[in-house]
Parts: structure tokens; C-alpha cells; sequence
């Protein structure tokens, strides 16, 4: 019987995989003991902890580099117990094992000298060196404790290995018997696998990226401790397209763009600051956006946003940066785009950054977060600590898992009402962003709403609806406190979802998002039409509340900066996109490939050939755009002080 279910031979593939979980824990005791005054940890406790954390990031690692091993050993081929196919494996699971623990080795040492876990990035830098091999001995010179220590670990993790053998076995005589056994087995472990590669096994969650290790802690660098190099650079092969550039000249950086601003528009003042960035609600929803648009059979489903439209001020001709929700925090937030790679998915985004939340902290501001999704998600928390955030509410703190969608969190609804009562509670002035969660896939609504809200023509128009109620609702309940007459809200959206008409169909309007922002007193509404998008959010909060300190930032004040001509810049169909005054300028990285018209929102046809003067220069500040943004980021120059 044993040997249709092959107990033997799963126990064993257990053992091995739990050895490489022991050593990954030995190389995180290791890599502490080498860096304990930069990484800070306080007790025996804490450090604890932080592996434990490290669990997770450790699986993804292990799960990786054992794939084949795994593959090998459950695999009903019949000789798996025989001495020769054992062997073989001892020599596949030491082979990928050792060349991916080496890594972590590495880190013993090189993490000195960047403060973060080694990724692809690194192959970029060593690429280019000439003394590759003068390099490697002098590092065994060096650091010849750290080569001594990877072997001792080497040998006695063979040591272990070997303790627990497979008996060999003759082939089952019922092999009918033998194989669907075995099947199961091989779907059961996959499974498990793949579950664990991921992180878990929820729909609401991304596979693990290098942010989510931040989620974890409350110092930047105790990341670093949960993270593992093999993970840090399995998750960024292929993901690194941050390379620095140098096409024009810095003075073109500045005429197009002044990085660094500093604006004496207004005086300073310190209102509540409220930022609501909704989960994929395109622009294309909003009727008060679509009045101009001359779209045929149009129809809106906003009745709320469109009257509270009435008394704002509105950006019609805004879009986003990015086209993920990740994309969208880091954009609104903190000024920074991403395009072809999420900047929080590369190896840069722990650093300082200036963002809102480190200019309003100044102010005296406190900073929250709230995402009603399981606590992590998005890698929201994450890079939520890596800016700063006081204090952040996912469906943890909301603690009821009665209005858990099921799928990506707690309903919008009751969510906002817990943000407000969450805001009725703190001092003033704070700044508070919600990133809702209701109006995505798999497009359902509460039970006791059903059948309420216009289904439309495309199933994310009753979302629509459900979420455009939920915000009435919050600001029912809002008006009536004391802080709400003195708050500034923003409404605006990650990226857009399910379009129902052509216009939104179009390559550049694919990104099309709105811009609200409301004033309780009344002082700022009205409709404009000028080009806005994401990153523009941050400078135009910084300028309301009379910030009058240099701080970094591409985009530009929507109320008063009128040194900065209004574009937009984001990806898509793997193209960078350039709006600005009458063209649409696509840049493939280094050269313009098209001009467009700006009425030409899908980009069919192309004016390259007989450039003018305004397309060249738009040509030239999409190199600038890049140029700069590459070096900023790459150079930790993402804040000026």
C-alpha cells in the first residue's frame, strides 16, 4: 500500500524542503549579524518576528528555486527510489539550492553599501565592469570569512540532506493502482506550491513583491530582514527598466518641467485634507465629465458625483499615469508615475521620498490611510509605511468580516462610514486617503442593494452606482461634523475598467480619469478643460494649503502654476505617451516614434514624417521627462533635502 501512496518518498521531499527553510533562517541570523547597526533591531524578540514574517518571502524563494526538484521527485516515473534517480535529484536540489543561497551571502556584505537587498539591478552595474575577475578575487581577499561561512553552511546543510535516504523499491506490480495515486499527489503538492509562490491563495491579492515586506514592519530597513536575496532577485528579472538615460541637455529638464518647485500663491493655511482615489471609476462613468464629449447615446451613472460636480471644481480632460492601482498611490500621492514597470515594483522605491504625506507631517498634519481590503493588498501598506503614513485602516482594523465582499474587501459603504467616524475621532488638520474597493470585478453589489442601482450596458455600471451611493452617504454623515466645513476633498481614480463606448476605447483615452476637488465654502468650482493628470494632484494640494518650501515634483498646481504648460505623460501599448498643446507625442525610450494630432485619441495618424517645430519640441521633453525621472529615482533624489 505504501507504495501506491508513497509515503516514504513525500516525507523525504518534505525533510528537504524544511532543510532549506532552516538555512534560510541561518542566512537571516547571518546577514543580521553582519549588519546589525545599520538594521536596528531592539531585542531578541523582535528579531524573531521579523523572520517569521520572512516565512512567506521564504516560501516564494524556495518554492522557485526547488520547481524542478519538486517536479522530479513526485513524478510517477516508477525508478524514483532507485539509487541512481535519488541521486541524480541530490544533485539537481544542490545545484539550484546552493547557486540561490550564494545570494544571500552576498547581501552579507554588499548590503553596506546600498542599504537594500541585491536585485537584477545589480547585473546592470557589474555588466559594464571590465575587472570582473580581479574583482571576484579581491572580494575572496576581503571577505574570505564570508566564502569560509557559505561552504560550512554548504556542507552541513549535504550533511542533513543525506541523514534521511528513500529504500529502494520495486516497481508496483497494479501500476493502474500506482498512477492515479500518484496524480493526486502531484495536483495536491502543485497546488500547494503555487499557493505558495503566490503568498496565499486569495483573489485580493497580487503575488509578493519586494514592497509587501514593508507591510511588516515599522522601520524601513527591518524589511530588509524579512526580505531574502533570492526572492529580491527572482522578483525582479525582467522587471528592471530603470536605467539611467542621457539624451538632452539638464537645461531642457528645466524649461519643461521644474522638477523642483516652490510655490508663494497662497498663504498658509492648514484645512482637512481628504483624497479619495476610487477603484478603477474612469472618467468615462462621470456624466458632469462626458458633457462636452458629444458621445452618442451617452449615459452616465453618477447622479451623486455629478451634483456634488456642481459646487467643484472639475478637471474633464484628466488621466492617469499608470494603469495598475499600485500605479495610482504612488502617483496621487507621492508625484511619481510608472510605466513600463511599477516604480514600488523596482528595486528603488526604499528610499526617502517627499511626498504628501511628508509635507503635510510638516505642517503638523497627522496622515492615515484607509483600504478596505485584507491588510497588504495592493502592497498599499507597504509602500503606505515606506512614505510615512501615521496610521493606517485596512479590513483588520475594520474588524467585522460581515461586510467582507468575499473577494476583495469590505463593501464601500460601510467602509466610508468607518473612515468617518475613524476622522470624527482626530485631532485636526489630518490628511486621510481611502482607496475603495467595490467597483471592480467581479462587479456585484450588496445583497439588500441588488436590483437598486441601473444595470447599464457593462456589469461595472451597477458598481458604479453602489459606489457613487456610498459616497453620498459618507457625505450625509460628514457634513454633519465640525471638521468638515474646514476639509479640502479630492475625488479622483486609480485607472479606468469596463468601457461601453468607443471614445473611451481609444488608445490615449484608455487612462482617461477624473479630477474633483470640493470646497465646503464654495470657493473653488467651476469645469476646466486644460490637461491634467495624477501626478498634478500632489503640487495642487502643496499650493492650496500655501506649502512655501522647495519640494520634488513633475507635475504641475491646477490652480496656479503658470510656468508649466499642462500634458500629461503615461504608458501604454508599450509606448510612453505625451500630451501636449496640439500633439500626442509617443517615445518609444530613447526616440519619438509618432506624432499625433490631439484630437487623434487613437493614435491612427501619424505625423513623423513632417514634424513642426512644437512636435520637436514636445520630442525633446519627453527625453527630458524620462532623463530626469530615471536619475531621480535611481540616484535617491525622490527628496531634495
Amino acid at each position: 500500500m505504501s507504495k501506491f501512496f508513497r509515503f516514504q518518498e513525500y516525507k523525504a521531499l518534505l525533510y528537504r524542503i524544511l532543510l532549506a527553510y532552516i538555512f534560510y533562517f541561518f542566512a537571516r541570523v547571518l546577514f543580521f549579524v553582519y549588519n546589525y547597526k545599520i538594521l536596528k533591531v531592539d531585542s531578541v524578540s523582535e528579531f524573531l518576528t521579523l523572520s517569521y514574517h520572512g516565512l512567506v518571502f521564504d516560501t516564494t524563494a524556495i518554492l522557485y528555486i526547488n520547481g524542478l526538484f519538486i517536479l522530479l521527485s513526485i513524478l510517477p516515473l516508477w525508478v524514483n527510489t532507485k539509487k541512481g534517480y535519488q541521486k541524480f535529484l541530490f544533485y539537481v536540489y544542490f545545484t539550484f539550492n546552493l547557486i540561490g543561497y550564494m545570494a544571500n551571502f552576498v547581501d552579507f556584505i554588499y548590503y553596506k553599501f546600498t542599504y537594500a537587498r541585491t536585485t537584477m539591478a545589480f547585473m546592470d552595474i557589474i555588466k559594464n565592469e571590465s575587472n570582473k575577475g580581479n574583482m571576484f578575487f579581491r572580494f575572496i581577499v576581503s571577505y574570505w570569512h564570508v566564502y569560509v561561512l557559505f561552504f560550512v553552511m554548504a556542507f552541513l546543510w549535504i550533511y542533513l540532506y543525506k541523514k534521511v535516504k528513500v529504500k529502494e523499491e520495486q516497481a508496483p506490480v497494479n501500476k493502474l493502482k500506482y498512477f492515479p495515486f500518484s496524480i493526486v499527489g502531484v495536483v495536491l503538492i502543485a497546488t500547494l506550491c503555487i499557493g505558495g509562490i503566490r503568498g496565499d491563495f486569495k483573489k485580493s491579492t497580487r503575488p509578493l513583491n519586494l514592497i509587501d515586506a514593508n507591510r511588516y514592519v515599522t522601520k524601513v530597513q527591518h524589511a530588509d530582514i524579512v526580505l531574502n536575496t533570492p526572492f529580491a532577485i527572482i522578483r525582479t528579472i525582467g522587471k528592471n527598466s530603470f536605467r539611467k538615460i542621457n539624451l538632452v541637455d539638464k537645461s531642457v529638464v528645466e524649461a519643461n518641467f521644474q522638477p523642483i518647485k516652490e510655490y508663494h500663491n497662497n498663504p498658509k493655511t492648514t484645512p482637512n485634507i481628504v483624497l479619495i482615489i476610487t477603484e478603477s471609476f474612469g472618467r468615462e462613468y462621470w456624466g458632469s465629465f462626458n458633457k462636452d464629449m458629444k458621445i452618442p447615446g451617452y449615459k452616465g451613472y453618477t447622479p451623486f458625483l455629478d451634483s456634488l460636480a456642481q459646487h467643484s471644481m472639475i478637471y474633464t480632460n484628466g488621466f492617469a499615469n499608470g494603469s495598475k492601482s499600485i500605479h495610482g498611490m504612488s502617483s496621487i500621492i507621492a508625484g511619481i508615475p510608472s510605466f513600463r514597470d511599477a516604480f514600488t515594483s523596482s528595486p528603488y522605491p526604499k528610499q526617502k521620498i517627499q511626498s504628501l504625506v511628508s509635507t503635510l507631517k510638516e505642517m503638523g498634519y497627522d496622515t492615515s490611510f484607509f483600504h478596505g481590503a485584507p491588510n497588504g493588498s495592493m502592497g498599499f501598506l507597504g509602500f503606505g509605511n515606506i512614505l510615512g503614513f501615521d496610521h493606517y485602516y485596512g479590513k483588520t482594523e475594520f474588524g467585522n468580516d460581515a461586510e467582507y465582499d468575499g473577494v476583495w474587501g469590505i463593501w464601500d459603504e460601510p467602509f466610508l462610514q468607518f473612515m468617518k467616524q475613524t476622522l470624527d475621532k482626530k485631532k485636526v488638520p489630518f490628511f486621510s486617503t481611502i482607496f475603495t474597493v467595490s467597483s471592480h470585478e467581479p462587479y456585484i453589489v450588496p445583497k439588500q442593494y441588488e436590483g437598486k442601482f441601473p444595470k447599464g450596458t457593462v456589469p461595472m455600471h451597477q458598481c458604479v452606482g453602489y459606489t457613487d451611493y456610498s459616497f453620498k452617504k459618507f457625505f450625509e454623515s460628514a457634513k454633519k461634523q465640525p471638521w468638515f466645513k474646514n476639509t479640502i476633498f479630492i475625488i479622483t481614480a486609480d485607472h479606468g475598467n469596463q468601457t461601453a463606448f468607443d471614445e473611451y476605447n481609444k488608445v490615449v483615452n484608455r487612462t482617461a480619469t477624473p479630477i474633483l476637488i470640493y470646497k465646503p465654502d464654495g470657493s473653488l468650482k467651476g469645469v476646466n478643460k486644460e490637461l491634467a493628470q495624477q501626478i498634478d494632484i500632489y503640487p495642487t494640494i502643496l499650493d492650496m494649503v500655501g506649502y512655501d518650501k522647495p519640494f520634488r515634483s513633475w507635475g504641475r498646481s491646477l490652480i496656479g502654476d503658470k510656468k508649466i504648460q499642462p500634458y500629461t505623460f503615461n504608458f501604454n501599448g508599450n509606448l510612453y505617451q505625451f500630451q501636449r498643446g496640439n500633439y500626442i507625442t509617443t517615445f518609444d525610450g530613447k526616440n519619438v516614434v509618432g506624432y499625433y494630432n490631439m484630437n487623434d485619441k487613437a493614435l491612427e495618424h501619424n505625423l513623423i514624417s513632417k514634424p513642426n517645430k512644437e512636435m520637436l519640441a514636445n520630442g525633446e521633453a519627453c527625453k527630458a521627462f524620462m532623463q530626469d525621472y530615471f536619475e531621480r529615482i535611481i540616484d535617491q533624489k525622490l527628496d531634495i533635502k
